[in-house]
């Protein structure tokens, strides 16, 4: 009896070392935190897998992503984010500037990249951009930085402009105060007087466009803010149904009926930010990762919307364009 116990319990001993090397590898998993809607960033988001893909690493095969998309609601985001690290993800892709803050807020060691349109120095994310020290490293649009040449673009549009408008969401109060300022000194420089309207959600943007008319403002240059970023194809329709030229950031804007867009490329700057989660997950760390900064600034002209709004596109200005649309 006692013999054919130590038989059996020998067999399960030289068992164990087969199953063991029989398992599955743990693969790594990565944190997709966004403060927008899944559904308004399927472009951004193939172009991050399509970075992550560079670096060999495919969703599902080996490495999983748990996404947290905050639907526009930013509060919710150090929730997600805390669910994230409890989770104990590999790396955390903080994409959009509210989702790189709630990242920073959150006090964790885990590697954080992050994407945003602003200046990351300035947000508090990295000390320095060539040298990011800590657990955060990231890419930049630079969306809000250019947002003095957008105001600079509406006047030579329109040159008989003496009021125009700056649309902001006063929900992400750095972002706001910084546009406001850069956008006040380049409207004094023009001769230009420039009034602050508010919009914080989808229901305010009708009644921005109408305080305009209140206002007496003949244009509007509209922040970068991730509010507005994913609702370009709506801002750029009312755009055209109130007659009202208006510079945005993005293609999706004037193809719904915006005047000119002048900005960064975000498919770029999404898969940068796979790119860099893939080399984070390959061992480097993200203190010797330089902030990347997306360097193609895009202009896009549309044609049909000038003519209808009585505006000749200046010969210089067209031919700076990337594209033209009639």
């Amino acid at each position: 009896m006692r013999r054919r116990e130590f038989l059996a319990g020998f067999g399960s001993a030289t068992l164990w070392p087969l199953v063991a090397q029989g398992q599955q590898p743990v693969i790594p998993v990565i944190g997709f935190l966004n403060s927008q809607s899944a559904k308004n960033y399927q472009r951004q988001l193939a172009a991050f897998l399509d970075g992550l893909a560079d670096g060999g690493y495919i969703d599902g095969r080996n490495v999983k992503i748990e996404y947290r998309w905050a639907e526009n609601e930013v509060d919710r985001l150090p929730g997600m984010m805390a669910d994230l690290i409890e989770r104990k993800v590999a790396v955390i892709a903080a994409t959009s500037t509210p989702a790189a803050l709630a990242a920073k807020d959150s006090n964790t060691t885990i590697p954080i990249v992050f994407e945003t349109g602003f200046d990351p120095v300035r947000l508090g994310l990295v000390a320095n951009l060539n040298k990011a020290g800590g657990n955060m490293t990231g890419v930049t649009q630079l969306n809000a930085l250019v947002t003095p040449k957008r105001v600079e673009l509406l006047h030579e549009l329109v040159p008989a402009l003496k009021v125009m408008a700056l649309l902001v969401n006063p929900a992400n109060p750095i972002l706001m105060e910084t546009e406001t300022n850069e956008a006040s000194s380049a409207a004094r420089s023009l001769g230009i007087e420039l009034h602050v309207v508010n919009a914080s959600q989808d229901g305010d943007f009708e009644g921005a466009y109408v305080k305009l008319k209140q206002l007496g403002a003949g244009g509007l240059v509209i922040g970068a803010d991730p509010l507005f970023t994913s609702r370009s194809a709506l801002l750029g329709a009312l755009a055209a149904h109130h007659a009202v030229p208006t510079v945005f950031e993005n293609r999706s804007f004037i193809a719904s009926g915006g005047l000119v867009s002048y900005g960064g490329n975000p498919l770029d700057s999404y898969r940068l930010t796979g790119t860099y989660v893939s080399r984070i997950l390959k061992g480097e760390k993200p203190s010797d990762l330089p902030v990347q900064q997306g360097t193609k600034l895009e202009l896009f002209i549309n044609a049909t919307a000038a003519r209808t709004l009585g505006i000749t596109v200046p010969l210089p200005l067209s031919g700076r364009a990337d594209e033209v649309i009639e």
